[in-house]
This record gives C-alpha cells, structure tokens and sequence, in this order.
C-alpha cells in the first residue's frame, strides 16, 4: 500500500508543470464526462420501466449534492473542450509549443470563469 502511494505521490508532484497537470486534468475531465454519459444513458433507460420511476429518478438531480456534481461536470466539459482546442493548435502549428505553458493558464482562466458562471445560475435554486 505504501509503494502504492508513493508511485501517486510521484505522478502527481512530477516537474513536468503546467504540461503534467494539464495531462492529468484532462484525463480527469474525460473521464468525468464518460461518466456523466453513462449516469445519463441509465436514466434514460429507466424510462422503460414508467413514468413514475423515471420521474423519481430525475428528482435526485435536484439535491444540492447533484448541483455540485453538475457543477463540477460543468467544469470538466469546459475544461475538456478548451484544452483540446490548446492541443489541437499545438498538432497542427508546432512552432506554438513556445507558448504551451500561456495557452494552458488561457484555458484554465477562461474555464474557471465560464465554470464560475454556469455555476452561479447552477447553484442558485439551492439558496431561494
């Protein structure tokens, strides 16, 4: 167990900066979407099985917990979107790898902000 933590440790303190943790957050961020879809292909299915369930079902999306949740998954849409974009430009024009580290602090400003207000409106039925 203590190897285990030691090797996560690692990968998460590795130097490789803005690049490494960009990688990792992106990983992150397709993940949660692919989970997201899952959730929401289950939902879907439970329609199958009437109204009342689905309908049941759909209101556990309304808990504050959920909120966050969605929240969160605002962010990694986001997150995922704008940082592929980054990558795509650093594909096709090589020459802008000089500004990685740039482009990389962009996405997550322009992501934080767009979470920011997503979340604000997200949130908000919480508090009324």
């Amino acid at each position: 167990m203590g190897r285990l933590i030691a090797s996560l440790w690692k990968g998460v303190t590795y130097r490789g900066r803005e690049g490494h943790y960009a990688f990792i957050l992106h990983r992150a961020a397709g993940l949660g979407v692919l989970a997201f879809l899952i959730l929401h292909v289950f939902d879907i299915f439970l329609v199958t099985f009437g109204e009342e369930v689905f309908n049941e079902f759909l209101q556990l999306y309304t808990h504050p917990i959920a909120r966050i949740a969605e929240v969160g998954l605002i962010f990694g849409v986001v997150y995922h979107a704008f940082n592929g974009l980054r990558i795509i430009i650093i594909d096709f024009w090589p020459k802008t790898t000089v500004y990685e580290r740039q482009m990389w602090r962009m996405v997550m400003l322009i992501t934080l902000i767009l979470t920011a207000i997503a979340g604000y409106f997200t949130l908000a039925p919480i508090f009324e």
